[in-house]
């Protein structure tokens, strides 16, 4: 009796022991019109036919079965460059003549940690930028000075990275060939893409060494639950276009446990909500606004709950640029009005200056606004006037842009991620 014993517990042993390489991810087929976020990893020279090895920045469920990991390689190649007139016209006013391209990418191929490859099919991938994670800031204190105080520091702490943050030296180098009347082009390092499939990628059988979502706790009744949820916006927001009580949807992305391990909100679950605040960018530098909410849950079966939702982090393109509020309201992050216009108008006047000096040193110094080519054209000009009216003519783009010109918009497009606390409520679901 006692071997029988000891013989079921070394059974017991050798499977608990088993190595996470023999646990097998099973054989899926990811549906069509399924997100892929896509990064490239160094930067890659703007041209047709190059080719692009990217990797994907979030896992990819199937039926809430991880199918594809972060490590997951898609390759591609530049299949057209569509001209980017916007940045043409205002590269152009600061004497940068480059013919701005906007890379058109299709990815054709998926490979596993393995190394097998699959043919994957996806729409064209287009506006291609760094993904930066936006993030409700802690509640502030202080009243109105407090808070142009904070705007001003923030400010000062974005300028500062430009000179601080990693890859500084690449950064400064891109700055001076901007400078230039014309610089070659590349993709930047960390673009990156949202395309979905355009038919269905099956996927065979594969090991993993992936553990198990870490489980979502939530309250000790089972009616009242807090989630974390990741999900996709399925339409483009924009506080140009959109519309308080326009309805928008969002579907979950990654699984949510309970404690027991059991699934909580499916992956595949659909949020319904509304916008809730949309305003569009005005002239004289007025910003656009954007704030939306979901207030019910669809599960892949039909039922429904009421739910109270927070916006806690997005994912976005355009994220670099904007900031959020403690309450979720979405805009663009102040910037400076006043320092930089000041400072080319005081370097627009040191070729007017009448003291001892090397002339042709103020007229290079003074001549900004235009480029080096601006900064030349004064060095070698040996007038005075000219200089200084290349510098006015600086002086008088920045505050156009600053003061004048129509602010920046929130723009979201389709498929941009967003996460989301969640806490479900014991009411009686919602009419739509």
């Amino acid at each position: 009796m006692l071997s029988i014993k000891l013989l079921l517990r070394s059974a017991i042993a050798g499977i608990l022991m088993v190595p996470p390489a023999l646990c097998q991810i099973p054989a899926a087929t990811v549906p069509a019109e399924t997100p892929l976020a896509v990064t490239v990893d160094g930067p890659l020279p703007m041209r047709v036919h190059q080719s692009v090895h990217a990797h994907l920045l979030y896992p990819v469920y199937v039926d809430g079965v991880l199918i594809l990991p972060e490590t997951t390689s898609l390759d591609g190649t530049v299949t057209a460059l569509q001209p980017n007139r916007p940045q043409r016209n205002n590269a152009r006013l600061n004497g940068d003549f480059t013919p701005f391209h906007i890379p058109v990418v299709r990815f054709t191929s998926l490979s596993l940690a393995d190394g097998r490859s699959f043919a994957v099919s996806t729409e064209p991938a287009m506006d291609g930028a760094p993904i930066y994670r936006l993030a409700a800031p802690a509640p502030r204190k202080g009243g109105f000075v407090r808070r142009q105080y904070d705007a001003g520091m923030q400010i000062f702490h974005d300028q500062l990275s430009q000179i601080t943050a990693p890859h500084k030296g690449d950064r400064l180098l891109q700055l001076f060939y901007h400078q230039l009347p014309y610089h070659p082009e590349r993709i930047e390092s960390g673009t990156s893409w949202t395309v979905e499939t355009t038919a269905p990628v099956l996927i065979p059988q594969q090991a993993s060494q992936a553990s198990a979502p870490a489980p979502q706790t939530h309250e000790s009744e089972p009616s009242v639950a807090n989630w974390k949820i990741q999900a996709y916006l399925k339409q483009g927001l924009s506080s140009a276009t959109s519309r308080v009580g326009q309805p928008i949807r969002a579907v979950v992305a990654e699984p949510v446990y309970n404690p027991d391990h059991t699934v909580a909100v499916p992956q595949g679950a659909t949020l319904i909500g509304a916008v809730t605040r949309a305003k569009p960018a005005r002239s004289f530098s007025r910003a656009g606004e954007l704030r939306f909410d979901f207030k019910q849950i669809t599960m892949p079966g039909g039922e429904t709950r009421n739910v109270q939702a927070a916006l806690s982090h997005i994912d976005a393109n355009a994220a670099a640029d904007l900031q959020m509020n403690e309450e979720g309201k979405i805009k663009p992050k102040p910037q400076d009005k006043v320092i930089v216009p000041l400072i080319l108008a005081f370097l627009a006047t040191r070729p007017l200056d009448e003291d001892r000096g090397f002339q042709g040193g103020r007229n290079f110094v003074g001549a900004n606004g235009f480029g080096l080519a601006g900064n030349i054209i004064g060095w070698a000009g040996g007038s005075r006037n000219i200089a200084a009216g290349i510098g006015a003519y600086g002086t008088a783009i920045s505050l156009y842009r600053r003061w004048i010109a129509s602010g920046h918009q929130v723009t979201f497009p389709r498929d941009t991620r967003v996460v989301l606390d969640i806490t479900a409520r014991r009411s009686t679901r919602l009419t739509p």
